[in-house]
């Protein structure tokens, strides 16, 4: 039997032997993570970002891939929200991410998660693509600074 299975099923009878020490482990862990982020948790505006900064992003679409299929922000790659712990290998830790999902509410549950899992350079896009299209996509920063020079 390969290690790595017998180390799974070792975990996974730990787990089902004793879950309220599973929990209280990932509640240490969580807060932990409470005690020291920043606030606003690593939340970012689209108006935040200038256009030529959206090329230094690795862009996450955590809806699902039919909303993704329907409309997306253009470079961005589709990962469910619920994927991102068990896909974190295919996610870069030496430049910004930033996640999106409708509103907001999804991707900051999978920001939440990865940021606990130690990925610093995650950023939720607040509002999610809903917002990022209402206030002008890519061309949101440009569109703040105008109105904020009338």
């Amino acid at each position: 039997m390969p290690f790595k299975l017998i180390r799974a099923t070792a975990v996974a009878l730990a787990v089902i032997a004793s879950p309220a020490m599973a929990n209280e482990q990932a509640v240490d862990e969580m807060a932990g993570y409470l005690d020291f982020v920043e606030y606003g948790g690593g939340v970012i505006f689209a108006e935040q970002i200038p256009r030529e900064d959206w090329s230094r992003f690795h862009v996450i679409d955590a809806r699902d891939a039919g909303q993704f299929a329907k409309d997306h922000i253009p470079g961005a790659i589709n990962l469910e929200w619920r994927r991102v712990l068990a896909e974190r290998d295919s996610i870069p830790r030496d430049k910004p991410v930033l996640i999106y999902c409708n509103t907001g509410s999804l991707s900051a549950q999978a920001g939440f998660a990865l940021r606990v899992a130690g990925y610093e350079n995650v950023r939720i896009l607040q509002g999610g693509f809903e917002e990022w299209r209402a206030k002008g996509g890519f061309d949101a920063a440009s569109k703040a600074t105008g109105q904020a020079k009338h």
